[in-house]
């Protein structure tokens, strides 16, 4: 059953806000290295990343699924020696993470950190991979495409998009994907190597959003921790 996101085409990224140190973790890749501060409102989502980071679990793995303006993900296991053109994304270990939704503090703003999941059919409490992962990229909206956007949502869906002032100030300058608040669990953010992601995200792919030349993580470690950056 694949880990998937539903793809609207749509913006992302915001930042935590924390007065305690924060757990770093350093992703080595092939493109470049991309520094990821973990937030210790989603305990739960922190401590398994840590620990598959202490486990290896990552190392040589792939960015499998890349969509440009939108995100990148990583973390399949079985893409470790993938050949060329196999489709990912199914992978898996055995296991989820209970969902930590917390939207109004911790959304999908550019460079924002998230565990990918299977669908709600199959996956109605929306509990998160135990590995995938993305990192938002998304798009910069302007209010009035943010309002048309949320118009849209609600004629999609049938349901509003509530997005806080801090969130509209967030996807307004940096960007990011709002559609994806609330449905997937945001427990990071990228505090380094932003570049890295843009170029990352700007690979040619094949149909099945796999970068046409492999995009690999070679290693991650735990840096020292760290206060990050109020975003409000």
């Amino acid at each position: 059953m694949k880990k998937i996101l539903f793809v609207l085409f749509i913006p992302t990224i915001l930042m935590a806000c924390s007065s305690s140190k924060n757990h770093v973790i350093r992703m080595h890749t092939t493109a470049g290295d991309i520094d990821l501060a973990l937030y210790n409102e989603t305990p739960l989502h922190r401590d398994n990343f840590i620990k598959l980071v202490k486990e290896q679990c990552y190392d040589s793995l792939l960015f499998h699924r890349v969509i440009q303006d939108f995100m990148i993900q990583g973390g399949d296991p079985t893409s470790k020696n993938a050949p060329k053109g196999k489709m990912l994304g199914e992978g898996d270990l055995g296991y989820t993470v209970k969902a930590e939704f917390m939207p109004e503090l911790h959304f999908h703003k550019r460079g924002a950190l998230a565990a990918a999941r299977e669908g709600d059919d199959v996956n109605p409490e929306k509990a998160s991979s135990a590995s995938q992962f993305y990192i938002v990229w998304g798009k910069i909206y302007t209010p009035e495409s943010l309002q048309k956007y949320k118009e849209y949502y609600k004629r999609r869906t049938g349901k509003e998009l509530v997005i806080t002032p801090e969130q509209e100030k967030a996807y307004t300058t940096i960007g990011g994907t709002p559609h994806l608040d609330g449905n997937y669990t945001v427990f990071g953010e990228v505090i380094k190597g932003l570049d890295i992601v843009d170029s990352i995200q700007q690979n040619k792919c094949d149909r099945n959003d796999r970068p046409l030349n492999d995009i690999r993580i070679i290693k991650t470690k735990i840096l020292k921790k760290q206060k990050i950056k109020n975003s409000k």
